[in-house]
């Protein structure tokens, strides 16, 4: 099997990052800031519904990232829950409109994580400098919004474990993506959260005396936890630099959209 990689793509006028081979059956994408309706601080293609903009214009970006990922009419079953950094999971297993309406219940009252093992359930997870992460099996993906907060509470490896427990694939046969986020040489912390992260994952925290490396922690529980290191696909791009392409918080003091890693299964 060869290793996941990402590249950049352009559909219907959205530009992401995906893998073209859609493995599993999976398409998904982390989106770049460009081909939406959105204007100002959200120009064009924000996906964030809780950053202050126009929800009409939100809705219509949602709908243009669906179609570039090929999930036209899927809209009604998408899974988008209340980020609260933290490092709780939820599970889609169905697509039956009482399951969704289940889950949609949990994600609103707090979620950093969605498993998915049903087909056609489009999942949505929104950022602007924290880390995504997907992982895929066959049978079934998670989607991560993973902050400093999830990433040293090992969110990536609860939700890896819920993954092969509901798809029966173990670890070694998952595929990650670490989507596009704050990098280590941007991500300047306080001493004693520097510290935190070094007593949890070692000197690969440190990208810098207090610049943390989130993606190398993340990838560090990966492979602690059975993902093979050559099955991690990561990025070059640090949002905090490349705002012309992606929204960062830190960046813009607070004042940006999101974009997203939105993930799908197809019902082959």
């Amino acid at each position: 099997m060869s290793g996941p990689s990402l590249t950049r793509r352009a559909r219907r006028g959205v530009t992401f990052l995906g893998d073209a081979t859609c493995p599993h059956g999976v398409s998904l994408a982390f989106t770049e800031r460009h081909g939406g309706v959105s204007t100002g601080d959200f120009s064009s293609l924000n996906l964030g519904d809780a950053c202050g903009d126009d929800p009409a214009a939100v809705a219509e970006n949602r709908l243009r990232a669906l179609a570039a990922l090929g999930a036209e009419g899927l809209s009604g079953r998408l899974v988008n829950p209340r980020q609260v950094h933290g490092d709780h999971v939820v599970v889609v297993t169905s697509s039956e409109a009482a399951e969704l309406a289940s889950v949609r219940n949990e994600a609103g009252e707090g979620a950093d994580a969605v498993v998915c093992t049903a087909a056609g359930v489009p999942v949505l997870l929104c950022y602007a400098d924290c880390v995504p992460v997907v992982l895929v099996a066959e049978g079934g993906f998670a989607v991560i919004h993973s902050g400093w907060r999830g990433t040293i509470a090992r969110i990536s490896a609860k939700a890896l474990a819920t993954l092969a427990t509901e798809t029966g694939h173990a670890p070694q046969e998952v595929r990650a993506y670490v989507g596009p986020h704050i990098a280590g040489e941007d991500y300047e912390v306080s001493a004693g959260l520097m510290g935190r992260f070094v007593d949890e994952f070692g000197p690969a925290a440190q990208a810098g005396e207090r610049l943390l490396d989130l993606e190398a922690c993340i990838v560090q529980t990966l492979v602690e936890e059975g993902v093979p290191a050559d099955m991690i696909a990561g990025t070059h791009a640090s949002t905090s630099r490349e705002t012309g392409r992606f929204f960062s918080y830190r960046a813009t003091g607070g004042s940006c959209g999101r974009h997203g890693a939105l993930v799908v299964m197809s019902d082959r």
